[in-house]
């Protein structure tokens, strides 16, 4: 259906029946010395965290919000027992004890290969061979009767930012698809203040904020989407079109956490983890430029998803000295809901991006071993693991985008985790902590570190609105992790 369709563009008026499909797919959106440690640390971590352009996976919905989660194919929302828990499962952090600090990093990079129908080919990248910066994750946990405020009972709070959503794609300018996209980048921020309880000694609950956002600390804080305008309606071909916004919105989580099964030392057997995570929508405002000269305000509405998870975790060992988990999570995030993404010039005029997508599931499983008492090192834990995430795509072969080439992906990885306690040192130089010293003195340092394969199914578009997109895509990610933890 044509439509007739009035836009300005250096102060002349352009008459069209239609946008072409560069445009019609265009996207908007803007889109004490322990203590010294810690600041620091907290800083410099905040800093990647608030710059961050995220790009762990092709899907914008990034799960690795922790080094450890990550290694175990993020299946932890039945364990949450680090500062992470604000992300997998609010109820967690009743598991932790004083104050804790986490922050931490991915690095991720790989390439999609496509191949089109006549044989034509394109490599596109995370703009570069490493996203950057970087996804980060911080995370500032209390255990309030630690503090000294019984009155208050079993109550913990919290506070974190990650990039639970988000892209990053660069395509050729010269690229087979480029009036479709030659990048598109979503940084979106989480900040995420959390409180939980525990109602008795085996059934807790957590709950929080979501205060999605960009910041324009680092880079333009926004959604971007760019493009070559094929020509014509007073826009030289060959222009460099660009889409951006952005907006702040709100969302909430909550997470329950039981204990079905305890050892004789009253360590958990098997624990039961529900979270949910609401839907938010966020009313884009920003502009389209050509070349770098604006040609209109535009908005849009970026909606995001509710996400319900269950998990259950298992150690069929578990003892003073060392102990073993196994862990199952599903997820079904409900992308449908992403009905459109229709951008709205200042003159009334609209460009149709219709999605349509679909409700989607991941199942993570997950394993950690740990030691607790090594003869060698006695202030030490030691942990490995391993786990396995398979994910759907939500989109649909009409509306699929190649800035963000979704495809169903199998995700395996490992990992290894050092904690070293009060009594211990690192390399004997530098001491871990003190026991029974006062509550903001140092009484442990943890080291994660993680790697994921992301192996994307190939995946063969036919079919799609704009008929330059069709072809076959082939992506592998690699992704590695660390993070640092402090004990208060």
């Amino acid at each position: 259906m044509r439509q007739a369709v009035v836009e300005q563009a250096g102060g002349r008026p352009l008459d069209r029946t239609r946008y072409p499909s560069g445009c019609r797919r265009g996207r908007v959106g803007r889109w004490p010395g322990a203590i010294t440690i810690l600041a620091c640390t907290l800083l410099w971590l905040c800093d990647l965290a608030v710059s961050s352009r995220v790009a762990s996976a092709q899907v914008p919905r990034i799960q690795g919000q922790g080094t450890a989660a990550s290694a175990m194919g993020n299946a932890f929302s039945a364990q949450a027992d680090d500062p992470s828990a604000i992300h997998y499962n609010p109820a967690g952090l009743t598991n932790l004890h004083g104050v804790e600090f986490m922050g931490g990093l991915l690095l991720s990079g790989g390439t999609t290969q496509f191949t089109g129908p006549t044989g034509v080919t394109a490599t596109g990248d995370r703009n570069g061979n490493v996203a950057w910066p970087p996804p980060a994750h911080v995370y500032l946990t209390a255990n309030v009767q630690d503090l000294g405020l019984t009155a208050l009972g079993p109550l913990s709070a919290g506070i974190g930012v990650t990039s639970p959503f988000g892209s990053l794609m660069r395509w050729p300018a010269d690229g087979p698809f480029r009036s479709a996209t030659i990048f598109n980048t979503l940084p979106l921020l989480d900040i995420k203040p959390t409180v939980a309880y525990g109602l008795t000694r085996d059934l807790s609950l957590g709950a929080g904020v979501d205060i999605y956002t960009f910041s324009k600390l680092v880079g333009e804080g926004q959604v971007e989407r760019q493009s070559i305008w094929p020509g014509g309606f007073g826009i030289p071909a060959g222009a460099r079109i660009e889409l951006s916004g952005a907006d702040t919105a709100a969302g909430f989580n909550a997470g329950l956490l039981y204990t079905a099964l305890r050892n004789s030392d009253g360590r958990p057997l098997v624990n039961i983890g529900f979270v949910y995570r609401s839907q938010a929508t966020l009313h884009l405002s920003g502009a389209l430029l050509a070349n770098g000269t604006k040609v209109s305000d535009a908005t849009a509405t970026l909606v995001l998803p509710s996400v319900i998870t269950g998990a259950v975790a298992f150690w069929p060992y578990r003892a003073a000295s060392r102990e073993w988990k196994v862990e199952l999570n599903v997820d079904r995030v409900g992308w449908r809901v992403v009905k459109n993404l229709d951008v709205h010039l200042a003159n009334g005029a609209t460009i149709p991006q219709p999605l349509n997508w679909q409700n989607t599931y991941a199942v993570m499983v997950g394993t950690e071993y740990k030691w607790l008492a090594l003869e060698t090192l006695p202030a030490w834990d030691v942990a490995v693991r391993a786990g396995y995430t398979n994910q759907q795509t939500q989109m649909p072969d009409v509306s699929f985008d190649p800035g963000v080439p979704s495809a169903d992906v199998n995700i395996v990885g490992g990992g290894v985790g050092f904690l070293c306690r009060a009594g211990g040192s690192l390399f004997g130089l530098i001491r871990c902590g003190k026991a029974g010293a006062g509550s903001l003195s140092m009484k442990g340092i943890g080291l994660d570190l993680s790697y994921q394969a992301s192996l994307y199914e190939p995946r063969t578009i036919a079919g799609n609105r704009n008929p330059t997109v069709n072809g076959t895509y082939r992506t592998t990610l690699h992704t590695g992790g660390l993070s640092l933890r402090l004990l208060f």
